[in-house]
């Protein structure tokens, strides 16, 4: 009874809220209804823009900087300390700044190569919506569904029962009698880890960049099927120059996804085995062991790797947007 009292008063609170939200909304909108002349425009422009910019200080930009006070700072926050957190990173974390940027550099490039390739696959052949719906479908999953989903994939016993994995069991069909526990397996683990990524990822790619392959105008095709570009070259000379702006957005946006990689190693190893990356153990540090300071310098890393990426990406978008 107390449970049945104590949800109805949580959700009374929440219909409380959104009450009280949209009536300031309306009282706000009201007072800028008043607002007559040379006021009128600066009015509208802190009504629409003041909430947005007040929201995005307390959500982005006072967290950002109270990171980065953080992370010169003990385990505790009381103390200064200077670039020690750095310099723990760059002289203990080598193997998980490595392991990140192998997640970097395979994961993005796999995920948009094969994307490539079944857009231009796909685009041949008859009902390929329902091709393409089955191959995006995975963008539907949480990472950590996908983590449990490949992990029974995964999953290892020993060669003389019943095999649950499928990996395994394929591993003994074609000849491996004791196949090895492949989430042990480092450094190939990693690799595993990444097929997870690439699996969701791909289905993103082959979207966009099948939606840009239709988009290339058909005289230019045309034009340069008459100067003999067939095959390689005409997807070389013509298809790759032609979306070269939204391979690149493409890319860069499933880089961005991979730096801030967290789910899937957490879900599969917890970062063990040789799969720490940067995300994870900026969590490990900060939530589990509880050093603050080792934790925000993982996290300003994490950003100021991020932050390019988004920047290039933005420019790209709107370079692409000004060509069309």
């Amino acid at each position: 009874m107390n449970e049945v009292l104590s949800g109805a008063a949580k959700l009374s609170s929440s219909f409380l809220a959104i009450i009280v939200f949209f009536a300031l909304i309306l009282v706000v909108f009201f007072i800028g209804s008043r607002f007559r002349g040379r006021l009128q425009s600066p009015a509208a422009l802190v009504i629409f823009l003041g909430p947005a910019v007040i929201l995005l200080l307390i959500g982005l930009v006072v967290p950002a900087i109270r990171t980065t006070a953080g992370s010169f700072q003990n385990a505790a926050g009381t103390e200064f300390i200077g670039a020690a957190n750095y310099l723990w990173i760059f002289e203990n974390k080598v193997p998980v700044l490595v392991n990140t940027l192998l997640w970097l550099v395979i994961a993005p490039l796999a995920s948009t190569a094969l994307g490539l390739t079944l857009a231009l696959l796909l685009d041949r052949m008859r009902r390929e919506s329902v091709a393409k719906s089955l191959i995006f479908m995975p963008m539907a999953i949480s990472f950590v569904g996908a983590g449990i989903i490949w992990g029974l994939i995964y999953e290892y016993r020993d060669p003389s029962k019943a095999q649950v994995g499928l990996l395994s069991q394929l591993a003994m069909w074609v000849g491996i009698d004791d196949p090895p526990n492949w989430i042990l397996w480092s450094p190939f683990n990693n690799y595993l880890l990444m097929a997870i990524m690439i699996w969701i990822q791909v289905g993103f790619a082959m979207v966009v960049l099948s939606a840009a392959i239709k988009a290339i105008p058909g005289d230019v095709v045309e034009a340069a099927e008459l100067d003999g570009a067939t095959g390689w070259k005409l997807f070389s000379r013509v298809t790759i120059p032609m979306i070269r702006a939204t391979l690149i957005v493409v890319l860069v946006t499933i880089m961005i996804a991979v730096l801030k990689i967290f789910d899937i190693v957490r879900v599969m190893t917890n970062g063990n085995f040789g799969t720490q990356v940067v995300a994870n153990e900026m969590y490990a540090q900060a939530f589990v062991q509880f050093d603050v300071g080792r934790g925000s310098a993982l996290a300003v890393v994490l950003f100021v790797a991020v932050v390019p990426l988004i920047i290039y990406n933005v420019v790209q978008l709107r370079k692409e947007r000004s060509i069309r």
